[in-house]
C-alpha cells in the first residue's frame, strides 16, 4: 500500500546507517533526504526495503517528527500487529476443538500426542489471553467459527463423516478451556466397526 507521504533514502544513506557521512548523523542525512522525498509507487521505501522503512519509521516517532511519517502503511502495520494475535489465537482454538472431538468422537485412537496437543493449545490461547487481555473477547466472539473449521478438521483427520460431529459446539466456552476438561467419549457405529 502507497502512503501519501513515503519516505525515500538514497543508496549512500542507506549503507550508512548508524555511521556518520559527511560530518552528518544519519538522523541528520535521513531528514534532508524525507524533505526532499517525493511520492513514487516506484521508489517508494516501504515497498522496496520494509526493515529501512521501519527503521525510519521509529527513527521519526522518536525525533516527534509528525508530519513526515508513513501513516498510511504506518495505520496498516499497527493493525496488522493485532491481526495477528488474533489469528494465532483462533489457530489454537480450532486445534483445541477439533482435538477435543477426536478425544470425544474417535476413543479407540486416543493417544498422548493429542492429550499434548489439547495441553499445549489451551497453555497458548491462556498466553494470548494474559499478554493481550482483549483478546479474551475475541475468544467468545470467534468460538462458532473456530469450531465449525474444527468439526471439518476432526472429520478430515480421523476420516470419520463430518456429520457425526455435532453441527453446533458440544462444549462451553469456559469448560472448553479448563485444564483438566475432556468429554466422556460417543462412540459412533464408524468407531465400533
Amino acid at each position: 500500500m502507497l502512503a501519501a507521504r513515503c519516505v525515500r533514502l538514497d543508496a549512500a544513506a542507506l549503507f550508512c546507517l548508524g555511521r556518520k557521512r559527511n560530518n552528518k548523523s544519519i538522523g541528520e542525512l535521513n531528514q534532508t533526504n524525507m524533505t526532499q522525498a517525493k511520492p513514487d509507487r516506484a521508489t517508494s521505501l516501504y515497498e522496496q526495503d520494509y526493515v529501512a522503512w521501519a527503521d525510519e519509521q521509529a527513527l521519526l516517532l522518536e525525533q516527534k517528527r509528525w508530519n513526515e511519517l508513513d501513516l498510511v502503511n504506518l495505520v496498516e502495520e499497527v493493525r496488522d500487529l493485532s491481526g495477528r494475535h488474533r489469528d494465532a489465537l483462533e489457530s489454537y482454538l480450532t486445534r483445541l476443538l477439533m482435538h477435543l472431538l477426536k478425544w470425544q468422537f474417535q476413543p479407540s485412537q486416543r493417544s498422548n500426542s493429542w492429550l499434548g496437543t489439547i495441553k499445549e493449545a489451551r497453555k497458548q490461547i491462556a498466553r494470548l489471553c494474559r499478554k493481550h487481555p482483549v483478546l479474551r473477547l475475541h475468544v467468545f466472539k470467534v468460538y462458532v467459527e473456530c469450531y465449525l473449521d474444527a468439526r471439518v478438521d476432526a472429520s478430515d483427520e480421523t476420516g470419520l463423516p463430518v456429520q457425526i460431529f455435532p453441527l453446533e459446539c458440544p462444549y462451553l466456552v469456559e469448560e472448553s478451556l479448563e485444564p483438566d476438561f475432556l468429554r466422556e467419549p460417543v462412540v459412533t457405529t464408524e468407531e465400533q466397526q
